[in-house]
């Protein structure tokens, strides 16, 4: 979960501390570590074609799993073509949130980041942490930088999210706010939540986390993050690999790797 900072405080309805200490503590542990990274935000803002304006040019399509037969809706924004659902491909350590088959069939499942790194299928990936940021800017994201531990892209998570699945949230004043976006794109991501390597479950409909495959080190790797009471996209170091996050797969295209 993260914290969104807004003209009026929203009233959240529900307990966050655990998830807001989580992220914070991770945080800092991620910062001691001193690693710098090297941004390439002006080449993807170059070598990306496709721009908000541009929204109705997006080429969808669709593709099979020959693995168990599943269709996915897919969608190319910009040079990239992504599945527009969440994967629900079983392997060994995938769970559906809450043990239920039906937010599988909802949400898609739930991997740790070793299990990610093996689950898509042939010809698919999954995504860079500069995949992720190919999409953003070609969606008219904004990056706001927070250090390089955390930083976001402002107006993408709008763009992005499914126009239905994602909570209300009301300000001081009683007034109700939709969490769901616009799906300018096509892109239609869902708020499927999250499980905790120790077998418990948080947040689904408030916020969705997703892998990328660029790694920290043995124990973090990259993701990005919607919020219900946020129009950006997150993204953070502190995604922990044995935690359980949803998954997108990005076509693997030569010379686009």
């Amino acid at each position: 979960m993260y914290i969104t900072i807004m003209a009026t405080t929203p009233k959240i309805h529900r307990p966050t501390a655990t998830t807001i200490l989580a992220l914070a503590a991770l945080a800092v542990i991620a910062t001691g570590c001193g690693k710098t990274v090297v941004r390439k935000d002006a080449a993807l803002v170059a070598d990306t074609v496709q721009t908000a304006a541009a929204a109705p040019n997006v080429i969808r399509g669709t593709f099979t799993d020959s693995r168990d037969g599943k269709t996915y809706r897919t969608v190319r924004i910009g040079k990239l073509t992504w599945m527009v659902e969440n994967l629900n491909f079983v392997t060994d350590s995938s769970v559906c949130y809450e043990n239920d088959e039906s937010n599988c069939q909802k949400y898609g499942r739930l991997y740790n980041w070793n299990d990610a790194m093996t689950a898509c299928p042939a010809g698919w990936r999954v995504p860079s942490d500069e995949d992720w940021d190919s999409l953003t800017v070609a969606v008219g994201g904004q990056r706001v930088e927070y250090g390089y531990v955390v930083y976001d892209w402002k107006f993408a998570g709008k763009k992005l999210k499914s126009t239905t699945g994602w909570v209300d949230w009301e300000y001081d004043d009683g007034k109700l706010v939709s969490g769901n976006g616009t799906d300018d794109f096509g892109f239609s991501a869902l708020p499927g939540g999250y499980g905790s390597s120790g077998g418990n479950f948080y947040d689904a409909g408030y916020v969705g986390h997703w892998w990328s495959a660029t790694e920290y080190d043995a124990t973090y790797a990259r993701r990005r993050g919607m919020d219900y009471g946020s129009s950006s996209v997150f993204s953070s170091w502190n995604g922990v690999k044995a935690d359980r996050f949803s998954l997108r797969c990005v076509e693997d295209v030569v010379g686009l790797r």
